[in-house]
C-alpha cells in the first residue's frame, strides 16, 4: 500500500532562467517539496541545459532541496561535483555509459540520495537489480531532452510494476514521473503508484501555482 506523501517537483527547465532563484522560492512558497534540476550534455540527449555552476549559485540563494537529473553520457565523472554544489538527490540513467551500481554507490558516498531513471523505450525491469541502492526511481513519461512534450501512457505499467516490486521487497523508494504532467495526467500517475511528480510548463503557466499543487497533492 502506497504511503508516501505526494510531492510536486517543479521542473526548472520551465522557469525564467534570469530569475531561477526567485522562481525556486515562489514554487517552494506554493507548496513544492523539491526542485527538479535537469542537466543535459548535448550527447546523451540532443540538448544542453544548466550545470554545476548554476546549481551551486542556486544552492547559495535558496533552501529548496534539489533533485538533480543527470541526462549525461558519463554521469560518474560529475557526481562528486554536483553533490558538492548542493544536489540532494542525484538521478542517473540506466542507459548511460556508466557502471550503474558503482555510480549509485558513489552518489551515496558523496552524501546525496541516489536515484535511477529509465527512458520510455527501456523495459523497467532493467533497473530492478539496483532498487535496493536507491531512494528514488524516475520514470520518464516523455523522451528526455526537451520540455513541453505530451504525456506518454507507456509509463503507467512501469509505475505499477515499481510499486508492486517495492511492496514485494519491502523497499521504500520514491517513484517519480517526469513529462507531460498536468492536472489530468497527475491523477493517472498517482493511481498507478507515483508519489513524486515533475511538473513543468503546466505548473509554471498556472495562474495560481499553489492551487495547482494543492489539487495534485490533496
Amino acid at each position: 500500500m502506497k504511503t508516501n506523501e505526494i510531492w510536486v517537483a517543479p521542473s526548472l527547465l520551465s522557469a525564467d532562467f534570469a530569475h531561477l532563484g526567485a522562481d525556486c522560492d515562489k514554487m517552494a512558497a506554493a507548496g513544492a517539496k523539491i526542485m527538479h534540476f535537469d542537466v543535459m550534455d548535448g550527447m546523451f540527449v540532443p540538448n544542453i541545459s544548466f550545470g554545476i555552476a548554476v546549481l551551486k549559485s542556486l544552492n547559495q540563494y535558496t533552501d529548496a532541496p534539489m533533485d538533480v537529473h543527470l541526462m549525461i553520457r558519463e554521469p560518474h565523472r560529475y557526481v562528486r561535483q554536483f553533490a558538492e554544489a548542493g544536489a540532494d538527490y542525484i538521478t542517473i540513467h540506466v542507459e548511460a555509459e556508466s557502471d550503474v551500481a558503482g555510480t549509485l554507490a558513489l552518489i551515496r558516498e558523496c552524501g546525496a540520495i541516489p536515484a535511477i531513471s529509465v527512458k520510455p523505450g527501456t523495459p523497467v525491469e532493467e533497473i530492478f537489480p539496483y532498487l535496493e541502492q536507491v531512494g528514488m526511481v524516475l520514470v520518464m513519461s516523455v523522451e528526455p531532452g526537451f520540455g513541453g512534450q505530451s504525456f506518454m501512457p507507456v509509463c503507467l505499467p512501469k509505475l505499477r510494476a515499481l510499486r508492486a516490486e517495492a511492496e514485494r521487497r519491502g523497499l521504500d523508494y520514491r517513484i517519480e514521473v517526469d513529462g507531460g504532467i498536468n492536472l489530468e495526467t497527475a491523477k493517472l500517475v498517482i493511481e498507478a503508484g507515483a508519489d513524486t511528480l515533475v511538473a513543468g510548463s503546466a505548473l509554471f503557466k498556472a495562474a495560481d501555482p499553489a492551487a495547482f499543487i494543492r489539487e495534485i497533492t490533496q
